[in-house]
């Protein structure tokens, strides 16, 4: 019998990629035909308990990485597992926490930077994970942790607005991109606090410390090579994700009053 670590392997754009995504894209699709008629308090409820259910499980999921010995042996350079560098602070977790907060408090402005951000930053988790999370069975734990839950912070960001929730528009592109400037700012703000305090000397949010061998940030690094700032040309990756995005539900949305 085949054993689960050669059977479904998980790297970008092969056949298990597409086979996952499919999945999470049916979920969204599914939820939404169920959720179609239903309040929007509703729908809010089952957002957040999906980000909040989903956050248990990256507890879950960090705990087994610290007794993954092949994780830890792949990040000994950095000097291995440590729960201070496993915060959910990254630009695709940090929604676990935001996405709830925006639809608790009811701030469309939250609601729209979550829809931006959470979907591109997990994705680009998804299509550039390190070494320890690719060309390994989609079946272990590690894989199920590390996918389950970027693939989960896409769906939940993407519903926000597939559920009516929010809408993305042209006037909201500027004040999103200083919002993620303002919050990368304070996630580096934290990287140097824990680094120079000893917290944790490798302490790496956002990747604003280090490019830990990402390919987009090592060209980067190589045009800008100073921590924190060799991240800027990062903005304009969100603000022609955010122009395409915008647009395309606005054609949506043009479509639609034409078929009332």
């Amino acid at each position: 019998m085949m054993s689960n670590q050669s059977i479904l392997i998980m790297e970008p754009f092969n056949g298990t990629f597409f086979l996952v995504t499919a999945f999470y894209i049916s979920i969204l699709i599914i939820a939404s035909l169920i959720l179609k008629d239903k309040s929007d308090e509703v729908k809010g409820k089952v957002i957040i308990a999906a980000c909040l259910i989903t956050l248990a499980v990256f507890v879950l999921y960090k705990y087994n990485l610290s007794l993954d010995e092949e994780y830890n042996m792949e990040r000994a350079h950095m000097g291995g597992f440590n729960w201070w560098g496993e915060l959910p602070l990254h630009l695709c977790n940090i929604n676990l926490i935001l996405i709830p907060l925006g639809l608790s408090l009811k701030k469309k402005s939250l609601m729209n930077f979550c829809f931006i951000v959470a979907p591109l930053g997990a994705m680009m988790a998804i299509l550039m994970p390190g070494k320890e999370f690719s060309g390994f069975s989609i079946l272990i734990p590690r894989m199920i942790g590390y996918y389950g839950t970027h693939y989960t912070i896409v769906i939940a960001g993407l519903a926000l607005a597939t559920f009516g929730l929010c809408r993305p528009k042209f006037k909201d592109i500027i004040p999103t991109t200083g919002t993620l400037l303002l919050i990368t700012f304070f996630i580096f703000l934290f990287n140097v606090l824990l680094r120079a305090t000893g917290i944790y000397s490798r302490a790496n949010y956002f990747f604003v410390m280090e490019t830990e061998g990402n390919p987009l940030l090592e060209i980067f690094h190589s045009w800008i090579p100073y921590p924190g700032l060799y991240i800027l040309p990062c903005t304009l990756i969100l603000i022609a994700y955010m122009l395409l995005i915008t647009l395309l539900f606005k054609i949506i949305d043009k479509n639609s009053d034409k078929d009332r």
